[in-house]
């Protein structure tokens, strides 16, 4: 397994959506090992490929879960079903995500509480679970990435303010930026 570089808002595979997988064959289970390798040493909760510079529909977790669904998966070509999202404003305190290609930004954002997850495993298998609360939370923004979205495109004005002022100050927005887990400072400080 190795561990990847992760790509940084800018990086024009994290801006388009990912093409569905074909091929569920050993160099598509090499990828999702040097994912699921990349996102522990990056001490993430979710990797999606964009973030690997990988334009495929694919996306690994590490939560653990009420759910019934297993603490760590893959889901190849997901399809998710949500339950509605409220109107209300996004907690400060309660609802509040970050992105590995986001780095080091925080901020607050309404998501559902609830998500049917359907796709497949890295062997072509079915996968269909449910998820709810902060897991679903991490089941919708790993999607987001195969759409070609990041959190900080959901944002309400004020917080989508304070996210770009983060990007540019950080001289993001360009191609070519990435960091380096388990070389480069942890930008959630984990």
């Amino acid at each position: 397994m190795t561990v990847l570089p992760i790509t940084i808002w800018g990086e024009p595979v994290l801006h388009r959506r990912a093409a569905e997988v074909e091929e569920f064959d050993d160099g598509l289970r090499q990828l999702i090992a040097d994912m699921f390798e990349t996102n522990d040493m990056a001490n993430g909760v979710g990797l999606a490929a964009p973030q690997i510079g990988v334009g495929k529909r694919i996306f690994v977790y590490k939560f653990e879960n009420e759910d019934g669904a297993p603490p760590a998966g893959v889901v190849v070509n997901p399809v998710l079903t949500l339950s509605k999202v409220s109107g209300a404003l996004p907690d400060p305190d309660e609802e509040v995500e970050g992105c590995l290609s986001f780095p080091g930004g925080q901020y607050p954002l309404k998501r559902a509480e609830w998500v049917r997850v359907q796709g497949f495993d890295g062997h072509g298998k079915p996968v269909d679970f449910e998820a709810t609360g902060w897991f679903a939370r991490i089941i919708q923004h790993e999607y987001d990435h195969l759409d070609g979205k990041l959190y900080v495109n959901r944002l309400i004005d004020r917080y989508a303010r304070k996210a770009m002022k983060q990007a540019k100050k950080s001289g993001w927005g360009v191609p070519g930026l990435t960091w380096m887990p388990g070389v480069d400072p942890d930008p959630f400080g984990h």
